[in-house]
């Protein structure tokens, strides 16, 4: 069977395998997916790929299937490992972050100011795949992003540098890189953080993304990957954040929602209202990520367990302790008939911790005049549509219940969605491989995106 192209999303534990057709058309069809553990413990994620295939070519019928082309997104291996290093944390530190978090990263380390040697041998421990240099408005403060630019080249970790910072320091920097033969290694970008509040992230989201593509070895066998891939290779978050960006160009504002196993992702696309921009303490960027570490169904089921309390869950589960226990000691990635009430809690707990870090506030602050309001961090208020994607959203069978108890908790200081925006869930469950289409195909990718939304 011959088809236009496959897409794999490989996970820290799953692969999974997407084919699509007739994307030259007015009518792109998404064909089914294939899914397989992910092998990077067999020292080779090819072979999880391949298994992917095998199920793929089972549930289409075929002996054979053959693509066009080829695509895949990646969070194997911790994804794209970063580390961030500004001049304020308020200000040009939290520019660098929010490029490296909307490219998709994993951030491992953040600093400002001027890297000290506990610091350095921290960048060094932690096995990093980018490394992001950030400081001063352009034409401003220069020392502290050259001092730091300096102290990495000489480290000569021959891993790639983004520096995106001061442009006033291109050349110096150039040199840093080339006097310690590291300069293939280093990647220049517009500045982040131009003027004071006012961030441009977006060149360097690119730069990261292609970054990762170039240099994407870490996980075991994924340079076999990169020979078998003829198209885009992109992190999975930057990919989810690239279909919600499509996405709300066509129907508005939106939030897109991910509840994982290990994490939950909340990708945020909107300006915000304007009354509320006017009061806003430091500039937030148009389409922002936040991932909580924290906050997964399985790996950190436990975090979110002791979070709501167990004699609580009890009470709301109609379950003794010594059951709740046994749920807690069987608990499996793939939820049975009587585990289901327990992961639909814990899911819904996850979201609505998630959302409320996401969301901006109001803030009082009082000056000569009295009691003035602000507002801080990123307005949701203004959002048409929650977009759910992910395992835990798209599979469980109350998901629109979860999503719409969550947007029910308002709190009047909270910049958050509105109960009455319009609940979408990616049901086919190919948002991140249709942001990797889209790189090449928009127009299908668009319209695969909003029949898997059934919106069409």
């Amino acid at each position: 069977m011959k088809i236009d192209a496959l897409v794999a999303e490989i996970g820290s534990t799953t692969t999974i395998l997407n084919a699509f057709d007739n994307l030259d058309s007015d009518n792109p069809r998404f064909l089914g997916s294939g899914f397989a553990p992910t092998t990077v413990e067999l020292g080779d994620v090819i072979v999880g790929l391949n298994q992917a295939k095998a199920n793929l070519m089972q549930n289409l019928k075929v002996s054979e299937l053959v693509a066009k082309e080829t695509f895949a997104s990646s969070s194997a291996a911790g994804g794209l490992k970063m580390s961030v290093h500004g001049l304020v944390y308020d200000m040009t530190v939290k520019a660098a972050k929010e490029a490296a978090l909307g490219a998709g990263a994993n951030l491992k380390m953040i600093t400002s100011g001027i890297l000290d040697e506990y610091q350095i041998d921290e960048i060094k421990n932690q096995k990093l795949n980018i490394i992001m240099i950030s400081g001063g408005v352009d034409f401003g403060e220069r020392k502290t992003a050259l001092e730091n630019a300096r102290k990495i080249a000489e480290v000569k970790l021959s891993i790639p540098v983004i520096y995106a910072g001061n442009i006033q320091n291109h050349n110096l920097v150039k040199k840093y890189f080339l006097d310690n033969n590291q300069e293939n290694y280093l990647y220049l970008s517009n500045n982040v953080y131009p003027k004071i509040d006012v961030l441009e992230v977006e060149n360097t989201r690119k730069i990261i993304q292609n970054v990762f593509e170039k240099h994407i070895v870490q996980a075991p066998g994924m340079e076999h990957v990169k020979e078998m891939i003829s198209e885009s290779i992109i992190p999975t978050p930057g990919a989810v954040m690239e279909a919600s960006k499509l996405l709300q160009k066509s129907l508005g504002d939106l939030v897109t929602v991910d509840v994982g196993g290990a994490t939950t992702d909340i990708h945020s696309v909107t300006e915000g209202k304007e009354e509320i921009n006017k009061i806003l303490i430091a500039p937030e960027p148009f389409a922002k990520r936040t991932v909580e570490g924290d906050l997964g169904v399985y790996i950190n089921k436990d975090y979110i367990i002791n979070a709501i309390g167990k004699d609580k869950l009890c009470k709301e589960l109609k379950l003794s302790i010594e059951e709740l226990e046994l749920l807690i000691r069987n608990y499996q990635p793939i939820p049975d008939e009587k585990q289901l009430p327990l992961t639909e809690r814990l899911t819904e707990t996850a979201f609505d911790i998630a959302i409320k870090r996401h969301s901006g506030r109001l803030v009082y602050m009082y000056n000569s005049s009295g009691k003035v309001t602000y507002a801080e961090g990123k307005d949701l208020s203004n959002v048409l549509y929650i977009i759910a994607t992910g395992g835990a959203l798209t599979r469980l069978p109350n998901r629109d219940i979860i999503i719409k108890r969550v947007l029910s908790k308002q709190n009047e200081l909270l910049l958050s969605p509105s109960p009455k925006t319009k609940i979408l869930i990616d049901n086919s469950y190919i948002m991140a491989s249709l942001g990797v289409l889209s790189k090449k195909h928009p127009e299908a990718a668009l319209k695969l995106m909003k029949q898997s939304l059934e919106i069409i």
